[in-house]
């Protein structure tokens, strides 16, 4: 089934993120995937995102669903008819919707698993934290908004940033058909990003040194997106024997 164009309001989106040893992202990286490199590191991080209003294009009016969701992101980099072509890899998608997860990577693009989140915000701070009910994800994240870059980024600035994760649109999920890929792609009429200084944030994926060795990956910066009105694009499948 073709995937129609899904509109609605992203209310609140976390871009949190880490720079890791390519050494070990290579290591778990599916083909035809490769890390997409920033100034000697390959790139990884959390994107928790609330959505509002989701619904058909076509619909003539505002009604939606809405829910909390949360996927774990590598950037990468693949090859096509001879093209290189960027974006992310997702190996891991949590929500907070029972709908999700039934039509996730069925009719929606990407395995969804249920999980449960408690959230606390104001126009200057929040808090998330999130539990999947099959106890693979731990995620919790806080912070403040601030008009200060972290000197300690990879990144030279807030735009230099922005503009990275603006070209990382298409995202690629793990299906429950191994060496194939669901994609999709997000396309933001609107986009604007904060920086959040954060307090706070641990994760089950990027903590797990069975996956990442001890000194492999570390926090980079946190940025915000707020009342971002979007569309959902599906996209052909990857597949890789």
């Amino acid at each position: 089934m073709k995937l129609p164009v899904i509109r609605g309001t992203i209310d609140r989106r976390i871009l949190a993120n880490y720079r890791i040893d390519p050494a070990a992202i290579k290591a778990i990286l599916p083909k035809p995937f490769r890390p997409k490199m920033i100034s000697g590191f390959a790139f990884g991080g959390i994107c928790l995102i609330r959505l509002k209003s989701i619904r058909p294009r076509f619909f003539p009016f505002q009604w939606g669903i809405g829910s909390e969701n949360a996927a774990h992101r590598i950037a990468v980099e693949w090859d096509v008819d001879g093209k290189t072509l960027e974006g992310v890899y997702i190996p891991r998608r949590d929500t907070s919707s029972r709908l999700n997860t039934f039509v996730g990577g069925r009719i929606f693009p990407g395995v969804h698993h249920h999980a449960s989140f408690a959230v606390q915000e104001s126009t200057e701070s929040i808090s998330v934290n999130l539990v999947s009910d099959d106890g693979d994800t731990h995620v919790s994240i806080c912070g403040n908004v601030t008009e200060a870059f972290p000197k300690s980024s990879v990144f030279s600035s807030l735009s230099d940033a922005s503009e990275f994760f603006k070209r990382g649109s298409l995202g690629y999920s793990i299906t429950r058909n191994a060496g194939r890929y669901d994609g999709l792609e997000l396309r933001c009429r609107n986009w604007k990003m904060e920086s959040l200084d954060i307090e706070k944030i641990k994760s089950s994926y990027f903590d797990d040194v069975s996956r990442f060795p001890l000194g492999s990956v570390q926090f980079d910066c946190a940025l915000l997106m707020r009342a971002v009105e979007h569309e959902w694009h599906g996209r052909e499948d990857l597949c890789c024997s």
